[in-house]
């Protein structure tokens, strides 16, 4: 029995096609289809604060301090829960991403976010996107970053 299986095993191996071209191929056309997406659910795991385009402090997100995003194909809503906080904060709106960045344009929210929306309902970050992380990255109007939001993918 163990020959038949050894046999069998070397036949497999002989008959593959050894074609580099094919692979490269192949591994493109998975690449392409696989797209990036903000689709889904996304819960706030940290901030970053920059000086001089470097990090300089890392503020972990807890269970005292939550934020989730949502993200459908055009939509997001965001909310954000504090217990040292007495103000609900939340957003709803439209968002796009392109050239590596993330436009978040807001119809209205919370009382307290809608007091910001009257001043800007725009915001503009840098986006650093994976499979299931992204950042959203506030930048200087020199280009020079502020501070990251950073999160994980939670569906």
């Amino acid at each position: 029995m163990k020959t038949v299986l050894i046999l069998l095993s070397l036949n497999f191996l002989v008959s593959c096609k050894n074609n580099s071209d094919s692979d490269i191929t192949n591994t493109n056309m998975a690449a392409s289809t696989h797209e990036l997406t903000m689709k889904g659910a996304w819960k706030l795991i940290s901030y970053y604060n920059y000086t001089d385009n470097k990090i300089t402090d890392t503020i972990n997100a807890s269970d005292t301090n939550k934020q989730i995003k949502m993200y459908t194909e055009t939509k997001v809503m965001w909310s954000r829960f504090r217990d040292s906080d007495t103000l609900d904060w939340f957003g709803y709106g439209e968002y796009s991403i392109g050239d590596n960045s993330l436009t978040e344009i807001l119809d209205y929210g919370s009382k307290s976010m809608n007091e910001a929306i009257k001043e800007q309902k725009k915001f503009t970050f840098k986006l650093l996107l994976d499979e299931d992380k992204f950042s959203q990255i506030q930048l200087d109007d020199e280009g020079n970053p502020i501070y990251a939001e950073n999160y994980i993918r939670i569906e």
